[in-house]
């Protein structure tokens, strides 16, 4: 009972810190505006990991690594906390084990990357709706543009009504259920 309880504090700390750095890093990748109040909270959040971490593994291609992998290691240790609560003893298969570790790590990366899209595009929807001068409607504008270009470049507007964010929403509903549910159940089988 106890160590239920633990796991799900660790999956709440680490989990919200992993989004924290995902957010920076998909803001900082998409150039979205710097002086926001979302933008300001995740830089005075995760600066004092970020910083440090930065002079040891350098940008590439103009996308800051060192959030992404920091982020990737919340998630290591968010696992490897959650199979040592549970009971979880590798014994032989100590490698295969670790392997597995890193790769469910990259795969609930990419989940939480999906379900900040579609979080971002619902709340850009709402928005635009009953508040389209809202301070967060530059960075939502920003972090969900190239989703919705794809869409919107092949489907026209009906009677003034965008319907890109519903097939963006649709394809992330369907990346979660197919190919990363099948990449989860793949990298489970070697535990």
């Amino acid at each position: 009972m106890l160590s239920g309880a633990l796991i799900f504090l660790a999956n709440v700390v680490f989990g919200l810190f992993t989004v924290a750095l995902l957010l920076r890093f998909y803001l900082q990748w998409a150039r979205a505006p710097y002086r926001n109040p979302l933008s300001e909270f995740l830089h005075a959040l995760t600066d004092f990991m970020v910083r440090p971490t930065r002079r040891v593994i350098p940008g590439l291609w103009g996308m800051d690594l060192a959030t992404l992998i920091l982020a990737w290691l919340a998630q290591c240790i968010n696992l490897f906390l959650e199979f040592q609560l549970r009971g979880y003893q590798a014994g032989p298969q100590a490698g295969l084990a670790f392997v597995g570790l890193i790769a469910l790590a990259a795969l609930t990366l990419l989940k939480i990357s999906l379900y900040i899209v579609m979080v971002a595009v619902i709340v850009q929807a709402v928005l635009t709706w009953i508040g389209p001068y809202s301070p967060l409607m530059p960075l939502l504008n920003t972090l969900t543009r190239p989703f919705l270009r794809v869409f919107q470049r092949r489907i026209p507007p009906i009677g003034n009504v965008d319907l890109s964010p519903i097939f963006v929403l649709v394809v992330c509903q369907l990346l979660l259920m197919v190919p990363v549910a099948y990449l989860e159940v793949s990298v489970a089988r070697l535990f």
